[in-house]
């Protein structure tokens, strides 16, 4: 539902071999869902992994347009474990 309340969803129409539709309506049965809700599901994977490619594409873009820098490195690994001078 989007915010005014107008339902987005949109029917499809899929072929599938009988037998695979049988497993499909077990399978969906005995986790308490549907096969429409494990074709949603699955297509909102493939959108998701989309919107992650595309959003590594950009950080890579950004990355290679800065400026930035990093300076030497100031620490050694014990002053990232000291504890209050206690070991």
């Amino acid at each position: 539902m989007t915010d005014d309340g107008e339902d987005r969803l949109k029917n499809i129409t899929l072929s599938v071999d009988e037998r695979v539709l049988h497993e499909a309506r077990v399978y969906a049965a005995k986790r308490g869902t549907s096969v429409n809700a494990l074709v949603r599901g699955y297509l909102d994977v493939v959108t998701r992994e989309d919107r992650i490619r595309h959003a590594l594409e950009r950080i890579r873009e950004l990355s290679e347009q800065s400026t930035a820098r990093v300076g030497p490195r100031t620490w050694t690994r014990d002053d990232l474990h000291a504890r209050g001078g206690v070991r």
